[in-house]
């Protein structure tokens, strides 16, 4: 078996297996994108990204941009593509993996607030072509991953497709068709089980009751409000330059470029969206800041049970609406975490909006893959959240 075949059949887009620094390099445009920097420090974080980058598996690169109000510090370590000394921007392009499950929650909590869906609006209301077994679950078990739903992306027929050729260009609107002829996981809100199918299933449930495609309706709600001018949902492989490119780190074997590996329709609503570190901290100020709607449905996005996001974020995690709750030792922090091949992410901010963290690297790293790694990611984004609380009264908790 390739290596590349390797890299599919080992990934995990989401919580199922798949056999699928330093201010100098912050350009003025990209500074302009993200705020005004601070001068340059934090050596201590420093210190612990190049650590990370020099771990058995580590990334080539990562970068971490934290900002508070106006005040922008960005901390990089490595190099944006391995072969060349440039260092990772704020502006890079880079796949967002899971976190592209927070911007379906955007968009469908949108239409929430503009009264065209209701969380208690069912599948069988909704999208009455899809099983008949699945027609009690709601957009909030979709949500908030209680709906049961088998996830489509550890189908034998989704995986055969995948490791015969990565690239495949899915029908997008039709990857639950995969796991049409299975019954519910469990009755719908009787536990947590985070599930790709579950936002596949919520941007269906947008586009059917706005007759806009789910591409438009993420411009219009999510991308134009919150000023996001580098992110896109491509149905290909391609990625748009200048991107930090991903790769598999698997030690005792070649480091390999993935960053092309795989078609983005096969994953779309669940994790294909493409961004940059300064749009991703847009966008995850004013998503877990409330921004997009008003306060009822910010408390119903907030009514948190128990549930990590994959893989887990810093401290203790709580699961919400689209939306996570980090209890660090410092304080409480809102955001997602994603990874996919090449990428692992961390977006998260005060309950306010007012102070964000966005952390990428450019390897896939979760507890199947690089548990040892995981624990370490997570102990080093929990000193960065501390970082970016640190004067604030310890992140008190306004969640």
């Amino acid at each position: 078996m390739s290596k590349r075949r390797r890299v599919v059949r080992r990934a995990r887009w989401g919580a199922v297996p798949l056999a699928a620094v330093c201010l100098a390099g912050l350009s003025p445009a990209a500074a302009s994108a993200a705020g005004h920097p601070r001068p340059e420090g934090d050596p201590a974080l420093q210190r612990q990204l190049e650590e990370l980058t020099r771990r058995p598996g580590g990334p080539p690169g990562i970068i971490a941009v934290l900002k508070d109000g106006h005040q922008v510090r960005v901390v990089k370590a490595g190099v944006a593509e391995l072969g060349t000394d440039r260092r990772p921007r704020p502006h890079d392009h880079m796949r967002i993996a899971s976190t592209a499950k927070a911007f379906s929650g955007a968009v469908a909590l949108s239409l929430v607030q503009l009264g065209d869906l209701s969380l208690d609006d069912t599948i069988g209301k909704r999208l009455p072509g899809l099983p008949k077994a699945w027609r009690a679950v709601t957009l909030r078990q979709l949500l908030n991953h209680t709906s049961g739903l088998p996830d489509y992306s550890e189908s034998a027929g989704f995986l055969e497709t995948l490791l015969a050729d990565p690239r495949h260009h899915f029908d997008s609107r039709k990857l639950l068709d995969y796991v049409a002829d299975r019954p519910l996981n469990f009755r719908p809100g009787s536990r947590y089980q985070y599930s790709n199918s579950d936002n596949i299933a919520v941007a269906l449930m947008a586009e059917a009751v706005t007759g806009e495609r789910y591409e438009r309706l993420l411009r219009e709600l999510v991308y134009r409000p919150l000023g996001l001018r580098n992110t896109s949902l491509p149905q290909g492989y391609r990625m748009p330059t200048p991107y930090l490119h991903g790769y598999d780190v698997t030690p005792g074997e070649p480091t390999e470029d993935v960053s092309e590996l795989i078609s983005m329709s096969g994953v779309w609503a669940s994790g294909g969206i493409v961004s940059t570190p300064a749009d991703m901290t847009r966008f995850v100020r004013g998503y877990a800041g409330g921004k997009l709607y008003g306060r009822p449905v910010v408390k119903q996005q907030r009514a948190w049970i128990e549930g990590a996001s994959e893989p887990a974020g810093p401290g203790k995690n709580m699961a919400g609406l689209a939306l996570f709750r980090y209890q660090t030792r410092c304080g409480v922090v809102l955001g997602h975490t994603g990874n996919t091949p090449g990428y692992t992410q961390l977006i998260a901010a005060t309950p306010d909006g007012r102070k964000s963290l966005t952390f990428s690297t450019t390897t896939q790293i979760n507890q199947r893959l690089k548990p040892e790694l995981l624990r370490k990611l997570r102990a080093v984004q929990e000193n960065f959240v501390c970082a970016l609380l640190k004067g604030n009264g310890k992140g008190k908790d306004k969640s």
